[in-house]
């Protein structure tokens, strides 16, 4: 069996880092504004748990 090439780090840490950096930014966006800003922040910070969800739901069984 022939050994795998290596993946790149951005294959291996590109969407957690979206991730985070999303987070990020709805943290801080709580912290700044009321109004319409909420709304983007909880948006924002929805993306992980809708991201657990999807992985949890696509896993292979």
């Amino acid at each position: 069996m022939k050994p795998r090439a290596p993946l790149p780090l951005l294959a291996i840490f590109g969407i957690p880092a979206a991730i985070a950096l999303v987070t990020a930014a709805g943290l801080v966006t709580a912290l700044l504004d009321d109004g319409l800003v909420d709304a983007l922040s909880w948006a924002a910070l929805s993306v992980p748990v809708l991201a657990a969800a999807w992985s949890w739901r696509n896993r292979e069984r």
